[in-house]
Formats: C-alpha cells, sequence, structure tokens
C-alpha cells in the first residue's frame, strides 16, 4: 500500500525522534530534501542576520535540536515534512558526512579507496545511509576543536563533505526519488572516529609560513577580514576558522584576532563563538608547526 503524505510525514518524526534520541540534532525535509520551514526574514532584505535569535522556526541547521519537545514543535509548524537533516559538526558527535555519489559519472567509491590507499588510512566500520540513487553516507566523527567545511569534489571527483553547517539526510527520510535506509548491519553502530590521515585531506590545505611584516603581510591581513566579512548564512564559522588559520599560519594571527572578531560579528556571530572559533584555528595551527 503507497506511504499517503500524513504518514510519510509520522514516520519521518518517529526517526528524527529516534536520531535525537542518539544525540543528533534534527530538523525537518521536504521531499526535495531541503528545510521544511523557510526563513522568517525572507521578504525583508534589511533583516539583520539571525540563527534563531528571534525565536521563530525557518533558520536550516541553525533550527536543530536534539530535544524531542522542540522537535515535535518544528515538525507541527511543517506538516508537509516527509524527511529529517542531521545536523554535522555538532556536539556530542562532531558528525562529518563522507557522500559517495553516483551522479557524476565516476566511481566515487574506487576514489576513496585510491585515497585510502595513497595516504595510508583505512575507513572503520561506521554507520552507512544508502540514498535512493544508489550512492552511499558514511558517518564519522571529528575532534570537537575542528571545524570541517563543506565541499563539492574538492577530496576526489564525485565524494562530497559535508561539516560544520552541512546537514545529512537521515535514514528513513523520503524524498521525491525514494526512501534514504541504513545499509544493512550498520544501523547499530556508533559513528567511527574520522581517521587522522583523512580529517587532515577534509581540511584546507595550510599555506607555507610567510612571517616577513611589511605592505604586503598587511594587505593579506586585510583580505583575510573581508574573506569573513562576505560570509553567508552557513559559511561564518567556516570562513572565520579558515581566515584565522592563515592568519596565524602567517605570523598574523595575534595582532588580527580584533579585527578577525569584528568581522565576525559584523556577519552575526557572538563575540564567544568568534573568540572560540579562532581559538580552535589557533591550536590546529600550533600543531601543524
Amino acid at each position: 500500500m503507497a506511504t499517503t503524505h500524513r504518514q510519510a510525514t509520522t514516520l519521518a518524526l518517529a526517526h528524527a525522534l529516534s536520531a535525537a534520541e542518539r544525540g543528533l540534532a534534527v530538523i525537518p525535509l521536504t521531499r526535495t530534501k531541503l528545510p521544511a520551514l523557510r526563513s522568517p526574514h525572507r521578504d525583508d532584505p534589511a533583516a539583520p542576520v539571525c540563527h534563531g535569535e528571534c525565536g521563530r522556526f525557518g533558520h536550516g541547521v541553525y533550527d536543530a535540536s536534539t530535544d524531542p519537545r522542540r522537535i515535535r514543535e518544528l515538525f507541527a509548524a511543517a506538516p508537509w515534512a516527509t524527511g529529517y537533516g542531521i545536523a554535522c559538526g555538532l556536539p556530542p558527535h562532531h558528525l562529518i558526512g563522507i557522500d559517495l555519489d553516483t551522479k557524476s559519472g565516476t566511481d566515487s567509491s574506487a576514489a576513496l579507496r585510491e585515497l585510502a590507499l595513497r595516504h595510508l588510512f583505512t575507513i572503520p566500520a561506521t554507520v552507512v545511509v544508502l540514498t535512493p540513487s544508489g550512492g552511499r553516507h558514511l558517518w564519522l566523527t571529528g575532534p570537537p576543536d575542528v571545524a570541517v567545511p563543506n565541499s563539492a569534489g574538492r577530496l576526489a571527483p564525485g565524494i562530497d563533505v559535508r561539516g560544520a553547517g552541512g546537514y545529512l539526510v537521515g535514514p528513513g527520510s523520503r524524498t521525491d526519488h525514494g526512501v534514504y535506509g541504513t545499509a544493512p548491519g550498520t544501523a547499530h553502530l556508533a559513528p567511527a572516529p574520522c581517521p587522522p590521515a583523512l580529517l587532515r585531506l577534509l581540511l584546507p590545505p595550510p599555506r607555507p609560513p610567510h612571517r616577513t611584516a611589511g605592505p604586503s603581510t598587511a594587505g593579506h591581513g586585510q583580505g583575510l577580514v573581508q574573506f569573513v566579512l562576505a560570509a553567508h548564512e552557513g559559511q561564518r564559522n567556516t570562513r572565520l576558522f579558515w581566515a584565522a588559520c592563515r592568519a596565524y599560519e602567517n605570523g598574523l594571527g595575534p595582532e588580527l584576532v580584533p579585527a578577525l572578531i569584528e568581522a565576525a560579528r559584523g556577519t552575526g556571530l557572538s563575540e564567544r563563538e568568534a573568540r572560540a572559533t579562532i581559538a580552535s584555528a589557533a591550536r590546529l595551527t600550533q600543531q601543524r608547526q
């Protein structure tokens, strides 16, 4: 018997609540895999950047929650939802999604195996979600002080990465192309830690240290500030983290911190969020040097 829309919504809510019990923050999705609730600020181009501080729903992954009551409220506000998204990069799992696509005409699984051989890592036993198109999502966990950026095809053709500010379609979600499901034998597993060698590949490559003071260094510092200021919703933490890494690699970290914080606040981040992200970048950079 065909699944009705109401049944699909009920099933999606049940799966979302189950995921939340495992510590995974969720949001409702439509059949097109997009957040089911539109931004409450969409008709006001002059509205300040908001991550949900207004108290209303419709802020994408910033709505994600593990609180059963809030999840029920989200789905009640979106009765057309037929799936759910799992926010990446959030505690306690700091989830990283490796999306092995099949639409690009390349063998993304073979590309990942080649990367593993070349960089001497193995993919541990972990949760694997099968997509309706025949692709696979591998769930991994990252360190709490490292923000993995989202990317498409940067790791290898056909391999997308979901990190901070991104989300994965949860198993049990119904879309226009079919239902997402957990691969046999992996539903009982916890997301496995990302191998360190793979984690290094997922992060933006470090630039060679350049500590010469002068006009070019100052100009580079201003460019990093502008890079942060140009961030759109969903990019703010990632851009700030990347810019802070570059600043510390070039010996500009301490002197550029105030300008980076000010730029981050201009995009909508709180000073506390900005300082925490910059501190993470400083720690990572010190480990690499």
